[in-house]
């Protein structure tokens, strides 16, 4: 939506993703509603201040999760110098923990706007992603990054959010 906006306000905008982010198309920003957006893919934080236009007013980086913690820097180099920067991401992995660089950038944030889902099983407020594997709830100790759409992931409310395996915080005490 804010890209959107600020493209209607005639200013200059570059989009990027993470080169992980294949799900729909590997040129475009596409949501789960099917809007799509021209985007640059880029492997590493780094190469989005080398392609960015001298004339550029916006970057939006989206699937920030996907990056490593140079991005923070990346951001606030940008920011640093004018650019006005919009970062979406998921700020939790399936196991409802926080994902990649995400806390970083939340802190650092001017403007958060934190947005939510609705839960497939109950139907209310949904902040959680269920990563569902063979039709079941993946493990705790599966891979954190495994790209996917919606035959991989649900959106889940905490009480219907599952993962097996996980340790609870008695048993992190103990080890």
């Amino acid at each position: 939506r804010r890209v959107r906006r600020a493209k209607i306000a005639r200013q200059k905008v570059q989009v990027f993703k993470s080169s992980l982010d294949t799900r729909y198309d590997e040129a475009k920003v596409v949501s789960h509603s099917g809007a799509k957006v021209e985007a640059i893919s880029v492997d590493h934080p780094e190469e989005i201040i080398a392609k960015i236009d001298d004339d550029t007013q916006v970057v939006a980086i989206d699937e920030a999760q996907f990056f490593s913690e140079k991005i923070v820097d990346v951001i606030e180099f940008l920011a640093d110098r004018g650019i006005r920067v919009i970062v979406a991401g998921l700020d939790l992995d399936f196991r409802g923990e926080p994902f990649g660089p995400m806390p970083a950038l939340l802190a650092r944030a001017e403007k958060v706007d934190k947005l939510t889902a609705i839960c497939m099983v109950c139907g209310e407020e949904a902040t959680r992603t269920q990563r569902i594997i063979d039709g079941k709830p993946a493990s705790y100790y599966d891979p954190v990054v495994m790209i996917g759409a919606q035959e991989k992931y649900e959106a889940r409310c905490r009480r219907h959010h599952i993962v097996p395996d996980k340790p609870n915080i008695i048993q992190r005490e103990r080890k």
